[in-house]
């Protein structure tokens, strides 16, 4: 039997990692900045991470929820603590998309509607509803294709209220930053107006954290930066450190059934250790802070490069249209295609980096990189582009 041929693979083959290096099969070692899309936060193999997973699995790993389960608990009461919502609750699920697709129906129930509201160059994963509300026509198939979905462009607020004012719309879902779209950043009056919208309306505001949460952006989630309180908000991707775990944050004002949501694997016993030192490792060791230092640090870097930099002589490379992020979520926009420039940062430099579309090069390293591991990748990208 052979694999189902749909990932584009580099012929790299990782077999050792630990904090911001990975190291393959021939011995080379590479500087990690993309994280296994964004997953590894706390960095790769941690003492800490590694103590509570072994831990955990030479007592219980799994049983199902139809029994209390106290690490659950635990994680939701520390989940609360760190991220500022001790007053909502805590679904958990295996993933990302999981989670989004349990956001978005806990809203139709909520609201007993059935239409969404999402935005241009969204990505929510690729289960039914996730995978409808995601603006890439060319990964829903027709069977995820009959979903009430309506499309506005990012920051179009007035478009936002022409499509709640039919009163058919029971969530509107937005990334806090948009990472397989390029790195967008919608504004916090944006997020503001999308709030009001949906108290004026009795629609629901889902905030996608999954990739822009956990740390990520120097805030515990990116909407937050805007003052907001959504009614859902999503999450994975770093919540377990590679793992398989996501979940739902849920507004007071949702009343919870017996078996209106389900899973089985969801908060099992190894995903919520995991979760948990996660937790201790982002608190104990700064890393929110330290994303949101090491980010403005490779954004002045990449600003340098690009000649955009209000300093003397700044380097001058054309080829850079646009630098934007926030923390250790970065995206370097390109005049032209990044496929060999990334290809050579990967095998010339042994630098993993990611890219969104055809143009833009993304950054999103485990939140423990050091000011020396930027400084490595920025003398890497300035020299790989002066050879072209």
């Amino acid at each position: 039997m052979n694999l189902f041929d749909v990932y584009n693979l580099f012929d790299v083959v990782p077999v050792r990692a630990e904090g911001c290096k990975v190291w393959d099969d021939k011995g080379v070692e590479y500087l990690d900045l993309y994280g296994g899309h964004a997953v590894i936060s706390v960095g790769h193999s941690h003492p800490a991470y590694l103590r509570a997973l072994s831990e955990q699995a030479a007592k219980i790993g799994f049983y199902s929820n139809s029994v209390r389960n106290p690490l659950q608990e635990q994680l939701a009461r520390r989940i609360g603590e760190v991220s500022g919502y001790e007053d909502y609750s805590l679904f958990l699920v295996n993933s990302g998309a999981e989670a989004n697709e349990n956001a978005l129906k806990l809203a139709s129930f909520a609201t007993g509607r059935d239409r969404v509201v999402a935005f241009r160059k969204s990505f929510h994963g690729r289960t039914s509803g996730a995978v409808a509300a995601t603006d890439n026509p060319a990964i829903v198939s027709p069977f995820n294709s009959h979903h009430r979905i309506s499309f506005c462009e990012l920051g179009d607020a007035e478009g936002v209220e022409r499509e709640l004012s039919g009163g058919d719309v029971a969530a509107v879902i937005v990334e806090g930053i948009q990472g397989c779209g390029g790195i967008n950043i919608p504004s916090a009056a944006f997020l503001q107006a999308l709030s009001e919208l949906c108290r004026k309306h009795g629609t629901v505001l889902v905030l996608d954290e999954v990739q822009s949460g956990y740390g990520r952006t120097g805030r515990f989630f990116a909407h937050q930066w805007a003052g907001i309180r959504p009614g859902i908000i999503s999450m994975g991707k770093g919540i377990a450190n590679g793992f398989p775990c996501g979940g739902i944050l849920i507004a007071p004002e949702f009343q919870p059934r017996k078996g209106m949501l389900g899973t089985t694997f969801g908060g099992n016993y190894l995903a919520c250790a995991c979760a948990l030192a996660v937790l201790d490792i982002i608190e104990n060791e700064g890393l929110i802070a330290n994303a949101l230092a090491c980010g403005d640090y490779l954004v002045d870097g990449l600003q340098k490069i690009a000649g955009r930099a209000v300093m003397p002589d700044p380097i001058r490379h054309p080829s850079i249209k646009q630098v934007r992020g926030r923390g250790l979520m970065i995206g370097i926009e390109f005049n032209g295609p990044v496929e060999d420039l990334r290809r050579r940062l990967l095998f010339e430099d042994y630098i993993f980096t990611g890219v969104s579309g055809k143009t833009i090069i993304r950054l999103l390293p485990p939140l423990c990189l050091s000011r020396k591991d930027c400084d490595r990748f920025l003398s890497s990208l300035d020299s790989s582009l002066r050879s072209e």
